[in-house]
């Protein structure tokens, strides 16, 4: 980690933020995580992974770690086979379900997809991707190998049509172009460099190009939209399984930024682009089982629900659909929505609130910067004080350890 990264790193951390770096971010986990642990257990290793689709809502005050815990989810599926897509709100334009689909488009790598799925072909026909050498097409591979006769070609044709347009599930134009494109890798059928662009310029949603030249392509003459992106990205997710993946999981941060209360966001929400994306996520959650290998997660602050003028609650559709009727004061791992601080009120002890602190300071000293372990003390304090403030137990044990919460103990007795 260079200098600048450095830098980041320790100014989120001053603020109790999580810093955009997987290693650090793995030594400052204290102990098992209620949530993660949950979620692992009940959805990725299991529902997601054998075909099941899911969203969640994450919620908290600001510190809970709600950032932290989305960070880690991703890293975690991404250990077990995952491909992930992180966005967030204040960054990301979520109006409508052209934009949720470009981001997520954008944020994977679909030329490494298309090589795996090109892969998956080569094995489909019997043959090893490792044998063909890195300077041969399969194509090239073949005819050297006294195997590039019509009747092989023709059964290399059938595997892409099985693979994708014969798929039930995979929308026509889409399926079609990753055909094209899977078969561009293989050298069979040969697509040249303009007609193979324009096959990618469709796939992102672009609305430069002209139906008439898709059509010439053998497409349908219609471009991804708002009203089809829900389908697209269904699609896009059958060619991800297919590529070899346990599937996509998807976060989204800051969803707070719809309440539009920051200048500081890069995206503004109106009440009208607001209702939209409340719109979206309820549309998401009316088709979400007809998607698979998908999970979806948004993260936001308690404001989100609470706000009774822009928040959640004013657009009914959506918040009867993640409310929860029964309320108990037992962690429900099922539950739509999952309250961080809840969580933590009941399996955070003192020790780990030490714990966390010892890693803080660890992670600080390798960051050049001095800091003190809070002690049980300090610890059971803050847990008796949790439920009070506006001010999330990590991050009251990250002020601790900075020294700031002392100061500020300090300041209020001087006053």
């Amino acid at each position: 980690m260079n200098l600048m990264e450095q830098e980041s790193a320790l100014a989120l951390l001053s603020e109790g933020k999580a810093p955009n770096n997987a290693d650090i971010l793995m030594k400052l986990t204290s102990g098992s995580s209620f949530v993660l642990d949950f979620w692992n257990n009940h959805y990725l290793s299991s529902f997601i992974k054998d075909g099941g689709s899911k969203i969640k809502f994450l919620t908290g005050r600001p510190g809970a770690g709600k950032t932290h815990t989305l960070m880690l989810l991703s890293e975690k599926a991404k250990g077990d086979g995952y491909l992930t897509a992180n966005l967030s709100a204040a960054e990301t334009p979520l109006y409508t379900f052209l934009e949720w689909y470009k981001a997520i488009l954008a944020s994977l790598d679909i030329q490494s997809i298309i090589k795996k799925c090109s892969q998956k072909i080569i094995a489909s026909m019997g043959f090893s991707p490792t044998e063909i050498p890195s300077d041969e097409t399969f194509r090239d591979y073949l005819c050297n190998n006294g195997a590039g006769d019509a009747l092989t070609l023709r059964q290399l044709r059938n595997e892409l049509r099985q693979a994708f347009l014969d798929n039930p599930h995979m929308d026509n134009n889409f399926a079609l172009a990753i055909s094209m494109l899977t078969g561009s890798v293989l050298d069979y059928p040969q697509l040249d460099e303009q007609s193979k662009a324009l096959v990618y310029l469709w796939l992102n949603g672009d609305t430069s190009m002209k139906l008439t030249q898709i059509k010439a392509l053998g497409f349908s003459p219609y471009r991804i939209t708002k009203y089809n992106a829900r389908h697209m990205l269904r699609s896009l997710i059958e060619v991800i399984v297919f590529a070899g993946y346990t599937g996509l999981v998807v976060t989204v941060d800051n969803l707070e930024s719809l309440l539009g209360n920051s200048s500081m966001d890069a995206v503004h929400y109106t009440k009208m682009r607001r209702d939209d994306t409340f719109e979206s996520i309820r549309e998401l959650i009316d088709a979400i089982d007809s998607f698979h290998h998908v999970l979806f997660v948004f993260a936001s602050r308690k404001e989100l629900f609470a706000d009774e003028n822009h928040g959640i609650k004013t657009y009914q559709a959506l918040w009867m659909r993640i409310q929860n009727e029964v309320i108990s004061k037992r962690i429900n791992g099922f539950a739509d929505v999952m309250d961080l601080d809840a969580v933590e009120r009941q399996t955070f002890t003192a020790d780990t609130l030490v714990e966390m602190s010892q890693k803080l300071v660890s992670v600080l000293h390798g960051l050049n910067t001095d800091a003190l372990v809070i002690d049980r003390e300090t610890a059971a304090t803050i847990l008796a004080k949790a439920g009070n403030g506006d001010v999330s137990i990590p991050r009251l044990v990250n002020q601790a350890t900075f020294g700031k919460l002392q100061r500020q103990i300090e300041e209020a007795d001087h006053v």
